[in-house]
């Protein structure tokens, strides 16, 4: 978890969008950003999950973590494809390295101690879900951030559903944050704290999600 107290000792040379980030989860343990990636990278990232998806490339998600998971229809509906880092192709080596600077960055200026990572492609069939929980498990609590990234067409609209509901807890009172999924917005949150839950969507919702660990 980020402190105020540890970050404001530090000396380095700034990054507007990832100071963004930083200030976002000290304040409120999520963050909004819309230009992570440019529009362009955002397209070529749709067109690698579409491509792959129409392969049969994908699995039906499950739930739990791999040592112990389990596929509960009534839970998630989500179909994913985890990416490998070593065979990416010219987007998803963009993806990535945009996400290991951002490591780079959150270790040296925050020593969040990011050792490690997993992603994957994710499509949610139009009347499928994701209910609430929280990103990490009984048996492994290495995940300190949640990454998404939406992939969906230019034209998403509200009333296509597939919203991500994050829920806060200020002074003892829930809220609900509820974020869309526009094409390029990217949500960070802190995967141990923060439950969350993907509502049903009517139109195939398209992303890459991810965690970053430690130890």
């Amino acid at each position: 978890m980020l402190t105020t107290e540890l970050y404001e000792q530090l000396d380095f040379v700034e990054n507007p969008l990832y100071e963004k980030v930083i200030t976002d989860l000290l304040n409120q343990q999520y963050s909004v950003v819309e230009d992570f990636f440019t529009p362009e990278e955002v397209v070529q990232l749709r067109a690698s999950l579409q491509d792959k998806y129409e392969e049969d490339a994908f699995k039906k998600a499950a739930i739990g973590n791999r040592v112990n998971e389990s596929i509960v229809k009534s839970v998630r509906g989500d179909f994913i494809l985890w990416l490998n880092e070593a065979e990416a192709n010219a987007a998803e080596t963009t993806f990535f390295n945009r996400i290991n600077d951002f490591i780079s960055y959150m270790n040296r200026t925050c020593f969040m101690g990011i050792l490690f990572k997993e992603f994957h492609y994710a499509l949610y069939p139009e009347g499928t879900f994701y209910k609430r929980h929280l990103d990490t498990f009984q048996n492994d609590d290495r995940r300190k951030l949640s990454i998404v990234c939406y992939l969906n067409e230019e034209d998403w609209k509200p009333e296509y559903g597939g919203e991500l509901v994050i829920y806060t807890n200020d002074n003892r009172v829930e809220e609900e944050k509820v974020f869309y999924p526009l094409p390029g917005r990217v949500v960070i949150f802190e995967s141990q704290i923060l439950e969350h839950e993907v509502k049903p969507v009517k139109q195939p919702r398209l992303s890459i999600t991810g965690w970053l660990k430690t130890r």
